[in-house]
């Protein structure tokens, strides 16, 4: 939950075609905390919290309990006391008070190594609290940090909102190349008139390379990498979505962009509601009902020794391509684009490439393409 000063409504774009096959594929065992199981699309729910019980499932949720401020020079304390379950919602109440050296307390949720995901649709539906100061915030981190330390291995903002700006949620990635300390996230603002004053369904559907974010099924904003467009880095740089990510619920207080106004000492106490949190992921035995498009135009890129091309299109996504060197297998990728290392300096090799959709079904393979290391 970095600060989110410039909002930056920048689209990265893909395009491709596909082509049709099917294999035999296990379905999706739903969860029996799921009060909707399915939704349309072929999405089953597979991780969810419905509140029903009398307190916090520590099953399913950490506290984190500290004052270091989330990193943002903010005011809170933050305790278990704070979040409590009520009329099947969670509540996470923020309070005035003096706590072991700060002046409010509030709670941070986070399903680490409890709910760890990967690609798929998360939904969560709460009501917003009101007043200036508040900073309540629905987002994820990445569970192992694969690339490094924040910014590197990325982070999501699902929904944030400052109390100072109502009527105004937003979405933000931060990444190594798109980060709020430097003031070059990419973002976007929704407004909804009175959205304080009831619940919303925030979605986020999650696939390879692209992100979407929805309020009541209304789109906010859509992130996805295009290598043509950011071919001087590598695409963990720009885009590091493509490990597990857990989700955090947390009522900030202030700091460096929740506080920017000050703080409304008379809303306390105040209270960040939330009626359930699902994690759905595609049936792909029915879903998934065509191999990938077979990548195309491979070229090389401004960063050395990099090629780009044409990403693949598919149903349900492409999880990953092989890199073929001289007709033998090299390496994966996750997205499409691919930086070779420990070759020879000024040999020529072939290169081809197939695509593997998330069901394991691979694409046609690639026409060859000559490249040269320097």
């Amino acid at each position: 939950m970095k600060k989110t000063w410039i909002l930056l409504l920048l689209v990265f774009i893909l395009a491709g075609c596909q082509q049709g096959s099917s294999i035999e594929i296990d379905p999706l065992i739903p969860t029996e905390d799921a009060l909707v199981q399915t939704l349309d699309g072929g999405w089953v729910a597979t991780w969810a919290d419905e509140f029903n019980g009398s307190s916090v499932d520590e099953t399913k949720w950490n506290f984190e309990v500290n004052g270091s401020g989330g990193g943002n020079n903010e005011l809170q304390y933050y305790t278990r006391e704070n979040a409590t379950v009520e009329d099947g919602k969670l509540v996470i109440t923020a309070k005035k008070e003096d706590y072991l050296g700060k002046s409010y307390t509030s709670s941070r949720l986070t399903t680490k190594y409890k709910g760890d995901f990967l690609y798929g649709r998360i939904q969560v539906r709460a009501k917003l609290p009101t007043g200036r100061g508040t900073w309540p915030a629905i987002w994820m981190m990445p569970t192992a940090s694969m690339y490094g330390g924040w910014p590197d291995s990325g982070e999501f903002d699902i929904m944030e909102y400052v109390g100072y700006n109502p009527g105004y949620i937003h979405s933000t990635i931060h990444t190594d190349i798109y980060n709020g300390a430097e003031g070059t996230q990419i973002g976007y603002a929704y407004h909804m008139d009175g959205i304080e004053d009831d619940f919303h369904t925030y979605d986020l559907i999650w696939e390879p390379g692209r992100m979407v974010t929805y309020i009541d099924g209304d789109q906010i904003g859509e992130f996805k990498y295009n290598a043509y467009f950011n071919q001087d880095y590598t695409y963990d740089q720009v885009f590091p979505y493509d490990q597990q990510f857990f989700l955090i619920l947390n009522l900030a207080i202030g700091g460096n962009w929740g506080g920017v106004e000050g703080v409304d000492t008379s809303i306390f106490p105040t209270t960040f509601e939330i009626d359930y949190v699902r994690y759905y992921q595609k049936d792909l035995a029915t879903e998934d009902l065509s191999v990938p498009s077979t990548p195309s135009n491979l070229e090389l890129a401004r960063l050395k020794n990099s090629l780009i091309w044409q990403a693949s299109t598919d149903d349900t996504g492409v999880e990953k391509y092989l890199i073929i060197v001289d007709g033998t297998a090299y390496e994966y990728t996750n997205l499409n684009q691919y930086v070779f290392k420990n070759m020879t300096v000024g040999q020529t090799y072939e290169i081809e490439i197939v695509a593997y959709d998330l069901a394991g079904r691979r694409s046609s393979t690639s026409q060859p393409f000559d490249f040269t290391f320097r």
